[in-house]
């Protein structure tokens, strides 16, 4: 288990290693920073790998990362890369399959009427704005999105929810939750009226995988940052208990 340290934005030399052999490397990935290089050219976590595995084991050239799965820039928490081609095949195999299991961590403005529930959706992203749209199933290019939450804690108007997926569309929860009306706390782009301004309180908290040689399952915990606004009103460590 570990908790989020201040390293937004710092340097690949600062990155948290969770877990790390010859075949994956398992980090904390900060809020704010991108799962992998885009348009931007901002840093990102694929390359903060690449350089700590080439600095770490002094290799020359290109190093080989595989990245297996995204998290949103504004999304923190767990995320693991490939070290060999077999292990990202293998990895990316489980994802399809239902046996890469990942879960979150949200407080939502406002509580669910339902204290849990299957929330499925069609999604449609629009490339233009990079703005993600419920949608008919009919629609060009929809793309079916499935998510199980459910409610741990109330404080107030906020509340806390874990947060299942079952497919892994970009803003997938962030869209859906809003769709309900109970936006993210801190989403200004999709929260609409019922925006809080904060940072975007949504993390990757638990990541299960079975390894890619030895087909030992693995689960790896980390809580979202404990004593900032909003995750301090509330229970984080009964909230990762299984």
């Amino acid at each position: 288990m570990c908790e989020e340290t201040n390293a937004a934005g710092s340097p690949a030399e600062e990155l948290v290693v969770l877990y790390e052999d010859n075949h994956v490397i398992v980090v904390l990935k900060p809020q704010n920073v991108a799962s992998c290089p885009d348009e931007s050219g901002d840093d990102n976590m694929l390359d903060r790998v690449k350089a700590y595995l080439k600095r770490t084991y002094n290799k020359p050239g290109n190093v080989y990362t595989g990245l297996v799965h995204r998290l949103d820039r504004p999304t923190g928490g767990v995320m693991v890369f490939a070290k060999t081609g077999k292990a990202a095949g293998r990895l990316s195999a489980q994802m399809r399959t239902g046996d890469f299991e990942k879960k979150y961590l949200a407080v939502l403005v406002g509580a669910p009427n339902e204290e849990s529930g299957t929330l499925t959706n069609y999604l449609k992203k629009n490339p233009v704005n990079n703005m993600v749209y419920l949608t008919p199933q009919a629609t060009d290019g929809a793309k079916l999105a499935s998510l199980d939450y459910a409610v741990l804690e109330k404080a107030g108007e906020l509340a806390l929810v874990r947060v299942k997926l079952h497919t892994g569309r970009s803003h997938q929860i962030r869209v859906q939750m809003a769709g309900i009306s109970h936006p993210v706390y801190g989403d200004m782009r999709y929260g609409g009226e019922r925006a809080v301004k904060g940072k975007l309180a949504l993390w990757a908290y638990s990541l299960g995988f079975t390894h890619p040689v030895t087909k030992e399952r693995l689960l790896f915990l980390c809580e979202p940052p404990k004593h900032t606004e909003p995750w301090k009103r509330f229970d984080l460590s009964a909230a990762l208990k299984p």
